[in-house]
């Protein structure tokens, strides 16, 4: 089977509360809970010619931090491992959304 730039779907906010605050309660306070990214950053990604969308990965950083990397994907599900890849995103906490749901 092959990707075509469709795959995923929306949820709604009931469900992302839900499963945002199961993981909220598996780490210990202070612990990541999201990352940002800029839209230029993701355009760079989406932009690269064959690029039908984008992979994350999980990671740890030299200092022990998580960290989530984006790579851009071809059709035939292979990351574009010679193209664009992003990190250094900014971590939540510190820098976090207002409350909401989806965060506390």
């Amino acid at each position: 089977m092959s990707f075509n730039g469709k795959e995923g779907s929306e949820v709604t906010l009931t469900e992302a509360s839900t499963w945002t605050a199961n993981y909220r309660n598996t780490v210990p306070e202070g612990d990541t809970l999201a990352h940002f990214v800029g839209k230029n950053q993701i355009m760079k990604i989406l932009n690269q010619p064959e690029c039908v969308g984008i992979r994350f990965y999980y990671g740890i950083d030299e200092v022990g931090a998580k960290v989530l990397i984006a790579v851009g994907v071809t059709s035939d599900e292979n990351d574009m491992t010679s193209g664009v890849i992003i990190e250094r995103m900014i971590a939540c906490p510190p820098r976090c959304s207002t409350r909401n749901s989806l965060n506390s």
